[in-house]
């Protein structure tokens, strides 16, 4: 470490200001925080003493993600083969994955670099996050380009054009693979939506669950060798993160422990899941609409649900800030997800746009959460 310490010491007044390159800074800044805390101090108020800075909370996310992506890359291996041996699955699974991240990191990495030079500030840890979140939810046979197109727009018009990290009203990782959804959507849904290998099409649980009306959801899904115990361990087809379920909790728990993630939006959107599942329940018997019928349980292990309320419905910068507001914010996703899959199964995952509605009414949540607690201490200061 001494002498990646001397290195940088030496070619800092090169992109120092009146350096060579001093343009270049962020860049160097970047490379230089990755391996050492800033030697910087605030000089006026206020001042927060805090071990946990940006670098941490992104460095916990990232540990977080680390067990979905670990399995993501067995099971695209197993998928594939499923004969096959651990260390060949994963080999497998590497060789489709890796690309993708590779491909997210270079191609986002040059669009935050091109905005820091040009507005002279440097750049956000919070990319390591969005660049590995969004090849995560993607299915592992997607093109290379698309990812390359997707995380484009999702780092300049889901965040640079708002003003950058802080200011982006909606989750960027989120942006980017709606943008995906959209502008490619033979590559993101439909029965074969995860094929890898010449002789391997195979529907995600919830197509299977919305391709037959009349039917009862569940018995379409066990018809189709998908059950619960097998949904929750994640060796199905889906996205390359959002599959295994103890894999997410395993990230949820990392997340709540370290307190980087608020655990009230998590419960709140189960919460908010629970209760419009089981209304749909009440009415499947007057309806032909299969999805209906699916139970709770089911709408939380199919999908990326889990994947979409721990690592991205949290977000401290789309989400809301008030206690009561997280409640409300994740109570509204889960309501807004059921709906989605039942009432238009052209959208059937529908936690994507679940949480990106519930990120365009955040602000308004908090505040009306902040006028109510004003004036309830308005009232109390009255009385007494």
């Amino acid at each position: 470490m001494r002498s990646i310490r001397k290195f940088l010491d030496r070619i800092e007044p090169r992109f120092s200001k009146g350096g060579r390159w001093e343009r270049l800074f962020p860049l160097y800044e970047m490379v230089d925080t990755v391996f050492y805390v800033p030697g910087t101090t605030t000089a006026v108020a206020p001042h927060i003493r805090d071990a946990v800075d940006i670098k941490r909370s992104m460095s916990t996310v990232i540990i977080a993600l680390l067990p979905a992506l670990i399995f993501g890359i067995y099971n695209t291996g197993y998928q594939i083969d499923p004969d096959a041996g651990f260390l060949q699955n994963m080999l497998t699974g590497g060789v489709a994955v890796l690309p993708l991240i590779l491909v997210s990191y270079i191609v986002g990495g040059l669009w935050e670099l091109l905005f820091a030079v040009v507005r002279r500030h440097e750049i956000s840890e919070g990319f390591l996050v969005t660049g590995l979140l969004l090849p995560m939810t993607l299915p592992p046979d997607i093109p290379l380009w698309m990812v390359a197109a997707g995380i484009s727009f999702g780092v300049v018009i889901g965040k640079e054009v708002t003003g950058g990290t802080g200011y982006n009203v909606f989750n960027p990782a989120l942006v980017a693979r709606a943008f995906i959804f959209f502008a490619y959507p033979g590559e993101m849904t439909g029965d074969p939506v995860w094929s890898l290998a010449d002789d391997l099409t195979a529907a995600t649980p919830l197509a299977v669950a919305a391709s037959v009306q009349s039917e009862n959801a569940v018995s379409l899904v066990s018809e189709a060798g998908y059950s619960l115990k097998q949904m929750f361990l994640g060796l199905i087809p889906g996205s390359v993160g959002g599959t295994s379920k103890l894999a997410v909790l395993v990230g949820a728990i990392i997340l709540i422990a370290t307190r980087i993630a608020n655990w009230r939006i998590i419960a709140g959107s189960i919460a908010g899941l629970v209760a419009a599942s089981l209304l749909a329940n009440m009415l499947a018997p007057a309806s032909e609409n299969t999805m209906l019928s699916l139970p709770p349980i089911y709408h939380i292990v199919m999908g990326g649900f889990a994947f979409g309320i721990v690592f991205m419905a949290t977000d401290p910068v789309s989400a809301a800030q008030t206690d009561r507001g997280r409640w409300i914010y994740g109570m509204l996703i889960g309501v807004l997800c059921v709906m989605i899959r039942v009432l238009n199964q052209a959208f059937v995952e529908g936690v994507m746009l679940s949480i990106l509605l519930g990120n365009a009414f955040a602000p308004m949540i908090d505040y009306f959460v902040l006028r109510q607690n004003i004036a309830r201490r308005k009232r109390a200061y009255e009385n007494q």
